[in-house]
């Protein structure tokens, strides 16, 4: 038996008559940027997460970085933000002159809301907070923190479309969410792509501005802006997986709830999910021992895995270069022990009793 980590191909080939469609539908209107399709999949994007506005675009990354312009981030400014996300959640902040303020993560690897109050100075002008493998943070307490502060929340909910913190949707609970539709998401293109949300109406004026060059029509310019808008392909992809999308999400937690009952705890660490939480799954991130050479012996029985991520940030060359040498102990802690188990939706019940029948093997 062999198990990729990943079967983009499995849904590449289910959704290959309707793929095809939309395809040449896009080829024949010949409409390929600034169409009516990508206004349709921001109404309906925003519906899904709770929100008044959505802003289709070519990236998360470039959610991020837009979101951060949207709350006035400007060089000298400081953004708190953990250590352990992709790279993205930190150069977007670099990129706009501002420095990362990194926080430590608690158990669940999202940023420990405990640890956030004593990093905050006079020059902290944001808290970006990332929902990591579609598991929002706990939000009440950095709410408290915001509020007290008068400090913008962004969420980087780029792994969370669709995950729910005491019924509210991720990215509807700060005042801008940001979210990927890379490949690999929940919810994904057929390349780069994401959005941001928001109830602003003045932060999704000045957005729809931005992404598309800082234009207003074909002629005047109102700011200068930058080339992120989402194209019409694109936007029609996701607009028909928008509706596949809650299929997705239950089948990934029917693999958790199972991964649960076979995985030996003893040997093997996952946060349970709480009462008031609601996980998407985008990945299933596990801490072991040995991880390194569990990898290694899965691997020989043909279960590929993956690991999100290996080396934190602030470990990264172009962070200490930059920055100097910083210590975040649990995060430091965690990147040794964290392995991701396949979860996607195409995995079925014999595969998943594959894997954790060999992952509890190990420890014995």
């Amino acid at each position: 038996m062999k198990i990729n980590y990943v079967s983009l191909n499995k849904q590449s080939k289910d959704q290959s008559q309707k793929l095809l469609k939309i395809f040449r539908d896009c080829l024949n209107k010949s409409i390929f940027v600034n169409g009516d399709e990508v206004s349709k999949f921001e109404r309906k994007v925003s519906r899904k997460c709770g929100t008044k506005y959505a802003v289709a675009l070519n990236s998360g990354t470039d959610a991020l970085t837009l979101a951060l312009k949207l709350v006035g981030i400007k060089k000298g400014d400081e953004v708190i933000t953990p250590p352990n996300s992709f790279i993205s959640s930190t150069s977007s902040i670099i990129h706009l002159g501002a420095k990362p303020v990194f926080v430590d993560t608690a158990e669940d690897q999202n940023i420990d809301p405990n640890k956030i109050e004593k990093k905050i100075t006079n020059k902290t002008k944001a808290i970006m907070p990332v929902h990591l493998t579609g598991r929002v943070c706990e939000m009440n307490e950095i709410i408290k923190i915001s509020k007290k502060y008068k400090i913008p929340i962004i969420e980087d909910a780029a792994q969370s479309i669709g995950s729910k913190y005491y019924g509210k949707l991720a990215g509807s609970i700060g005042d801008i969410g940001c979210f990927s539709t890379h490949p690999l998401k929940n919810l994904n293109a057929c390349g780069d792509g994401g959005f941001l949300t928001t109830n602003n109406k003045q932060y999704y004026i000045l957005a729809k501005s931005l992404q598309n060059n800082g234009m207003l029509g074909r002629n005047e310019v109102k700011h200068f802006g930058y080339l992120s808008r989402m194209d019409v392909l694109q936007a029609s992809i996701l607009d028909y997986r928008l509706d596949k999308l809650d299929e997705v999400i239950k089948k990934r937690r029917s693999n958790f709830v199972l991964y649960k009952k076979l995985l030996d705890r003893s040997k093997i660490f996952f946060p349970d999910e709480k009462d008031y939480q609601f996980n998407t799954y985008h990945t299933f991130v596990i801490q072991v021992e040995k991880r390194d050479k569990l990898i290694n012996f899965l691997k020989k029985k043909n279960i590929q895995t993956a690991i999100h991520y290996p080396i934190p940030i602030h470990k990264q060359a172009a962070y200490i270069n930059k920055f100097g040498k910083e210590k975040y102990l649990n995060t430091e802690i965690q990147s040794k022990k964290i392995l991701t188990l396949p979860i996607n939706q195409y995995l079925t019940k014999k595969q998943i009793i594959y894997i954790s029948e060999n992952v509890n093997s190990f420890y014995k």
